[in-house]
């Protein structure tokens, strides 16, 4: 922090890079007693992009979330940032450079402590003409990385042969390829991203606050002054007002909008695509693969411990806060995967499942598959800015274009986006502190790998967490069932980083839900205990909070023997919401 950004947080209480239950409280009297510039509606990627793109423009922002950051699609992705190669070959050369363009932002300067490289086998199937013409295609995937004007902060794609490829992969069948070519691309725990974005938006005078529901909107004529909103957590409902509302809410989209009392210029279709998490030890091998199946691709990533194995691509009308996976999705899944493995995958492999919507602009085809990743922005009555579409990838742009929207439409002249150089809290020296991580694992007698792990989570903000364990060393133990995280990081996601429940830390602050054998069923109470510590819960809200995360869990897993959609809604509706069980 430079002297002038300490002045600035000591002379501000919404400039902090906590975003704890006291900056909540904070936030939301803000929004009660104040007119903003922008309110950002919807907390996930590209809402919290939107925000910390409008108040450091130097607009006076708020940012509601009606669940958790990134409850809904924002952290149920691939977890690639990526051009999209697919897309290459319908021609859509554009999106494709801009996402390569945000892919070496993100690994190189805006959040190098989140984003990595990844290496990718195109495995091939046809001799000659197929190298040539994939070739050809990772050629101009190479060339359009460049053009942003910086290097792309990943090697260049390379030819391999058959023997190179048995060499790095031994555990794909003979007969399933005759040669291939490796590219990289990069990978991101999104839902650890969306909260660090929401939180430097906090960090730079942004008024934030999840578990806040927008239940209306305020009108004046046919204007949109603000917002009802619900607070949730204590139940009691206010307004806020804003010269320009954005609405960010994804899938959720033509639900908000019905809310205006408008028709919307376009329709938002959910698209639910399926992931499945397997030991790494499953088979053998020293980078991820992109196949290709007669719908879409299938990508199976390195992620830790783990490989992750996906994605399905089918329309989805059922409720879409909790998506659901059926049998014949992870059958689908597996059978896909297993045409080029010499040891076959089977369900008992299968270690966590997790499904996320998808959300498309509607009208251009009946297959969701062939639906626009293209982003729309649309002032669609005054005072509403609606954002729509796109990529993960590409939030950035979106979240720019929306603000440039609504600042076209506010008094004044308004600065543009910065947010190309601004970095997310904990990238800036993050390269020095990884360099330094020898000493730092010495001097609080942790393995290295424990500080490596949280390096790539927290980056220099790492300080904060050996803190915590420096007056408290028992949470330097790793959690019942979740060896890879500590103690400290459930305290840190509930003072810090905006956790107000157990699902919050076991499902999006960590990945423990996804990872662990028994989906965090062993670590929830001890999880849930380190929370009441710090939000201050009682025995009976403590136990509540772990019923409720158990509940999920088995509706999970019994929607997940289901074999259909509208079954696998039923049952994974079953466990209530986490909302609902507190009002």
């Amino acid at each position: 922090m430079t002297s002038l950004e300490a002045m600035m947080a000591q002379n501000s209480v919404s400039r902090s890079n906590k975003i704890g239950p006291e900056e909540r409280l904070a936030a939301i009297e803000a929004l009660k007693t104040k007119e903003l510039d922008v309110l950002v509606v919807g907390g996930g990627i590209v809402g919290t992009g939107a925000a910390l793109d409008a108040v450091t423009r130097g607009l006076s922002t708020g940012l509601l979330e009606a669940r958790d950051w990134a409850s809904g699609t924002s952290s149920r992705s691939s977890k690639l940032v990526h051009g999209g190669i697919r897309y290459l070959e319908q021609l859509d050369f554009g999106l494709v450079r801009e996402a390569l363009i945000e892919r070496g932002l993100l690994l190189q300067r805006i959040a190098p402590h989140l984003v990595k490289p990844v290496r990718f086998l195109y495995p091939l199937t046809k001799p000659v003409w197929e190298r040539f013409y994939i070739g050809a295609g990772m050629f101009l995937y190479d060339i359009f990385s460049y053009s942003g004007g910086r290097p792309p902060g990943v090697p260049h794609h390379r030819h391999l042969s058959k023997r190179q490829i048995q060499r790095s992969i031994p555990s794909l069948a003979a007969n399933a390829f005759t040669g291939g070519l490796t590219y990289y691309d990069a990978q991101v725990d999104d839902a650890r991203y969306v909260s660090s974005v929401a939180r430097t938006a906090s960090f730079y005078g942004a008024h934030v606050a999840s578990r806040v529901r927008v239940e209306g909107f305020l009108k004046v004529g046919q204007r949109v002054v603000g917002v009802t909103a619900h607070d949730l957590q204590t139940g009691e409902t206010f307004e806020i007002r804003a010269k320009q509302v954005v609405n960010a809410t994804g899938v959720w989209t033509d639900d908000t909008q019905a809310l205006v009392g408008e028709r919307g210029q376009f329709k938002v279709r959910a698209s639910k695509g399926v992931h499945l998490l397997v030991p790494r030890d499953r088979f053998q091998s020293t980078m991820g693969m992109i196949l290709r199946t007669e719908k879409s691709v299938l990508f199976v990533i390195p992620w830790g411990r783990h490989w992750i194995i996906g994605t399905t691509d089918t329309d989805w009308n059922l409720d879409k806060a909790h998506p659901a996976a059926t049998a014949a999705d992870i059958d689908y899944i597996l059978e896909h995967v297993n045409q080029v493995l010499a040891v076959p995958l089977t369900r008992e492999d299968v270690e966590g499942v997790y499904a996320g919507l998808r959300p498309l602009l509607a009208g251009e085809s009946d297959q969701t598959s062939k639906l626009s990743r293209e982003h729309i922005v649309t002032h669609s009555v005054p005072g509403l800015v609606v954002v729509a579409g796109g990529k993960w990838t590409t939030y950035r742009i979106m979240a720019k274009d929306a603000i440039d929207a609504a600042a076209d439409a506010l008094d004044g002249r308004i600065p543009p986006s910065t947010t190309q150089d601004i970095a997310l809290l904990g990238a800036e020296g993050y390269q020095a502190a990884w360099n330094k991580r020898g000493k730092i694992a010495r001097a609080f007698g942790v393995h290295k790998v424990r500080i490596e792990h949280l390096l790539n989570r927290y980056g220099v903000l790492t300080d904060e967490l050996l803190d915590l364990i420096r007056h408290r060393p028992e949470l330097a133990e790793p959690l019942p069932g979740a060896d890879d995280y500590l103690q400290a990081e459930v305290v840190y996601a509930a003072s810090h980083e905006g956790a107000l429940h157990l699902e919050d830390v076991l499902a999006r602050r960590t990945r423990i839900s996804i990872e662990a054998w028994d989906r965090g069923v062993s670590a929830a109470p001890i999880a849930a205990a380190l929370m009441a510590d710090v939000l201050g819960w009682d025995e009976e809200r403590t136990e509540r909070e772990v019923q409720n995360y158990l509940k999920r869990v088995a509706a999970e897993r019994a929607s997940q023997e289901q074999p259909d959609d509208a079954s696998a809604d039923r049952v994974r509706l079953e466990a209530p919401d986490v909302a609902s069980v507190t009002e």
